[in-house]
């Protein structure tokens, strides 16, 4: 004896299936209680223990071993931290520091060998969590979403990201060039 088949309806569209605690973050009222920029500071700051010390590095550092992409790569993560602090409307002031850290921190990376333990040592990702979320705890009745905030903050975060590529590969381009112009020089073949 066949089983029954089911009644589907071709017209009929299943809803999707929601993550119930991204639903909760996303209905949330509290700028506070989103996690995005908390869950990107642990990871790329805070993530693993150094064994026999209270001191902990996250994929930050561990990134910038990769010259001039592994900045990039976590430096473009760290962007989405600086994103919350313009939806959430933090003032021009404190989103500019926060960018300041965030190039800071791309700079001291550029440097070969020590550039991921500078990172691991200054964080910039938790810096910029701990601007926004004092920021945000102060400010919560104040906030005011302006859009030409937003897009200009956005403008300007765009301007820092190309600007930073650029010195990214001018400094590369000018140390291969050294090296290149170093070896040269050792062995004797004049450079051009």
């Amino acid at each position: 004896m066949p089983l029954p088949r089911p009644e589907f309806k071709v017209d009929e569209v299943l809803p999707p299936q929601v993550n119930p605690i991204a639903a909760r973050l996303a209905a949330s009222k509290d700028p506070t209680e989103r996690a995005a920029a908390r869950i990107l500071a642990k990871y790329l700051d805070e993530l693993l223990p150094v064994p026999g010390t209270n001191f902990r590095i996250g994929l930050d550092p561990i990134l910038a071993l990769i010259p001039g992409v592994g900045d990039t790569v976590a430096s473009g993560a760290g962007v989405i931290i600086l994103l919350d602090a313009l939806r959430t409307g933090v003032s021009i002031p404190v989103f500019l520091r926060m960018a300041l850290n965030m190039g800071i921190n791309f700079l001291i990376g550029l440097v070969p060998g020590l550039g991921a333990a500078g990172s691991a040592f200054f964080k910039s990702n938790s810096r910029n969590l701990k601007l926004l979320t004092t920021w945000q705890a102060g400010n919560q009745d104040k906030v005011k979403r302006s859009t030409l905030r937003f897009y200009g903050g956005l403008v300007l975060l765009f301007v820092m990201i190309v600007l930073f590529v650029i010195i990214g590969w001018m400094f590369y381009a000018w140390l291969i060039f050294s090296v290149f112009k170093g070896l040269l020089q050792a062995t004797g073949i004049q450079a051009a």
